[in-house]
């Protein structure tokens, strides 16, 4: 079960978990397991010269380096990952394209001789997939693969978690990556990746000085945040979920892993302050693991001498003198002497800018800020972020100003501080009245009178009529309100609305009212339809109309959907068939056609209209009724000219009131329809009676044979 050092293209975009979906893959989804999660990955180390954390650590306070190198057996970047894999590994010309802090797995044979793969890694990887500054990232991986038939259902346990994967049309393939921003690189402790894992020191040998393991050598591990130190490929019903059958086990791993050894050292910052003779002082703030010797470079042109920060918890500080003036660009080294080699970390000298006071002032709109540099030698130029330049002025017209002020130094400091303002206090200012009417109005009709379009706070509406015929209004003081005028002519009304910030400018509207015109009724064209279809009235040709109004008035009864509407719809009935075995003394034959009536109305009057819907005629051909006295058979075939998927009925006798000899039968595709049954015997009757559920009836002689 050798580990496979298998890869995949990373894409940027996402910094939460992502179960990647590519062209055939599986479905997969993560399932929490049961166990609470005990551990995870903490901490990411320094940035190291060629731009990744040096080192993570995780809840065990183990810390593992990144694994660059060519030359180390037991903690190696792949040859292929390297421009020139012959020349010692450097930044950034000969630098791997990707390299792991943590490579683990385990490469297994299923019970079905099927070859599965599973990965658990804390890689390094470049965006763009080659070496350019910007584009470090690391992710956390969990990778699944395995050939299996599309549609097949699996669980996978193993040491980070529990994935429940559907197989594609390519297998269980399955990759998830966490903390794929470049420069994020905190990102991956939000992965599934942690604790990490380590050969399990229980079992003979052990792992190698230094290391969490040796990848040449499959092993039992330790470090699974929920115990599960073990990879079980389970298959499962597709629909329940229940386990079919265990198709894999392995407890031997492959794992990859160096431990950190170096600590590395961040500059949080390094900044200066200089009086106006040129003298002053350079400050540096840097972190590390706690009890390093961490010492600033000398610097002969600032005019200090190596000299070793004061720390305490990891954090480390330290103040020097400054002789002359800071040239542009100068920067500050700092070096971790306790890591073997010693590791650097250079940063930019900035001067420290303070922001003493901003203030803004509401009524006037400017904008007043006090800052300064440390540098009150140079005195570099000062620039308030949006704004412009800082001068003896405050800035005017700002009549939205951000929530805090940045200012920025020619020298490369920076200070931010949040807006303090001044001024009166906003009220909400008077409103805006609008006002909308029904139109057209008629008389005898409500017209509606609108004023919810008003816009501002507004407290009270008032309605007043200026003009026309006197009318009621419903609520004067309501934003819709109503009138319902009895004779023709211009309606006038003025709106008022009034607020915490005054009243607003009347509005006036005009409504026109004429007589109303009397209503016509068009119930639609004539329909022949298949018993059984929907039906789609259409009243729509009506014309002056105020309301609908259907109701049936003869043929099968129906039940109208929307009667109060211009197009109602309704079911047309199949026709009853006889009930089995009969006789159906009081059994009804009914495809006559359904008559419906529209009125629509309007205050000018009432007008009415029918429309018929007819059933579609069906007719039956080649029909044949046999009855055998020897085995008391009934042969029964024919052809309807009405394909509907209908059932149809026989009935001995010349009506439908008999005994019933079989129902239901399905006329097919084609139109035709058989029955073959025994019983009852005929007697002395020789007519049968077809009856078909979508209207047909037909009175058929019977042909009797021994």
């Amino acid at each position: 079960m050798k580990k496979t050092l298998a890869r995949l293209p990373v894409a940027v975009g996402a910094a939460v978990a992502v179960v990647a979906s590519l062209a055939g893959t599986a479905a997969a989804t993560v399932v929490t397991p049961a166990a609470p999660r005990a551990g995870k990955l903490v901490q990411v180390g320094p940035i190291a010269e060629h731009g990744f954390p040096a080192w993570y650590r995780d809840s065990n306070n183990v810390r593992l380096e990144a694994c660059v190198t060519l030359d180390d057996p037991l903690c190696p970047a792949l040859p292929d990952t390297v421009p020139n894999p012959d020349a010692p590994v450097s930044y950034p010309d000969n630098f791997p394209d990707e390299f792991f802090y943590q490579l683990a797995g385990v490469d297994m044979t299923l019970n079905n001789g099927v070859r599965a793969t599973i990965g658990m890694d804390l890689e390094g990887a470049w965006a763009a997939g080659e070496v350019r500054e910007g584009d470090q990232m690391v992710f956390g991986r969990v990778r699944i693969r395995f050939d299996a038939p599309a549609g097949e259902r699996y669980r996978i346990v193993h040491p980070y978690g529990i994935d429940d994967i559907v197989a594609g049309d390519k297998g269980v393939n399955m990759t998830e990556d966490v903390g794929i921003t470049p420069g994020a690189f905190g990102g991956a402790l939000n992965s599934r990746i942690g604790p990490f894992l380590k050969w399990d020191p229980a079992v003979a040998p052990a792992a190698p000085a230094g290391y969490i393991g040796d990848p040449g050598v499959d092993h039992k591990v330790v470090g699974s945040p929920y115990n599960t130190n073990f990879v079980r490929i389970e298959r499962l019903d597709p629909l329940t979920g229940a386990v079919i059958s265990q198709v894999g086990f392995t407890d031997l791993f492959s794992i990859q892993g160096r431990y950190a050894t170096n600590a590395g050292v961040d500059i949080d910052q390094a900044t200066y302050s200089l009086g106006s003779d040129g003298t002053g002082v350079v400050e540096v703030f840097a972190t590390s693991e706690p009890d390093k010797v961490i010492e600033v470079v000398g610097n002969p042109a600032l005019g200090f001498r190596g000299t070793r920060l004061r720390g305490a918890n990891g954090h480390y500080y330290g103040r020097f003198p400054v002789t002359g003036p800071i040239p542009a660009g100068t920067k500050i080294e700092v070096v971790n002497a306790s890591d073997q080699p010693a590791t650097h970390k250079t940063r930019a000298l900035v001067d420290v800018v303070r922001v003493d006071d901003v203030d803004y002032d509401a009524d006037a709109q400017t904008l007043s800020v006090d800052a300064s540099s440390s540098d009150r030698s140079a005195r570099p130029q000062l620039t308030v972020t949006g704004f412009g330049p800082l001068g003896n002025s405050p800035f005017s017209g700002v009549v939205a100003p951000p929530a805090t002020i940045t200012v920025t130094s020619s020298a490369g400091g920076s200070a931010t501080m949040n807006l303090i303002s001044t001024g009166r206090t906003f009220r909400p200012g008077a409103p805006v009245a609008a006002a909308t009417a029904d139109t057209p109005a008629i008389i005898g009709q409500t017209v509606r009178l609108d004023g919810r379009a008003s816009a501002g706070e507004i407290d009270t509406y008032r309605w007043t009529q200026t003009a026309g015929p006197q009318v009621t209004l419903a609520d004067p003081a309501a934003a819709l309100t109503t009138f319902v005028p009895t004779v023709p002519g211009d309606y006038t009304f003025s709106l008022a609305v009034t607020g915490p910030g005054g009243a607003a400018i009347p509005v006036s509207i005009t409504v026109t009212v004429t007589q109303a015109a009397v209503p016509t009724a068009a119930a639609g064209a004539d329909q022949t339809v298949v018993r059984g279809r929907a039906v789609t009235l259409d009243g729509s040709g009506s014309a002056a109309v105020e309301s609908y109004s259907w109701r049936q008035v003869s043929g099968p009864a129906v039940t109208l959907s929307g009667a109060t509407t211009a197009r109602p719809t309704f079911t047309y009935p199949v026709q009853a068939l006889p009930a089995v075995p009969g006789p159906n003394a009081a059994y009804v034959y009914d495809n006559d056609p359904v008559v419906l009536e529209l009125t629509v109305r309007n205050p000018a009057g009432i007008a009415v209209d029918q429309v018929v819907v007819r059933p579609q005629p069906e007719t039956l051909s080649g029909i044949t009724v046999r009855y055998r006295t020897g085995s008391n058979e009934w042969r029964i075939s024919g052809t309807s000219d009405l394909i509907a998927g209908q059932r149809f009925a026989a009935v001995l006798g010349s009506n439908l009131n008999g005994r019933v000899i079989g129902t239901p039968q399905v006329v097919d595709a084609a139109g035709a329809f058989s029955l073959r049954v025994t019983g009852p015997s005929p007697g002395t009757v020789r007519t049968v009676m077809l009856v078909t559920s979508t209207g047909a009836r037909q009175l058929v002689n019977v042909t009797v044979t021994n």
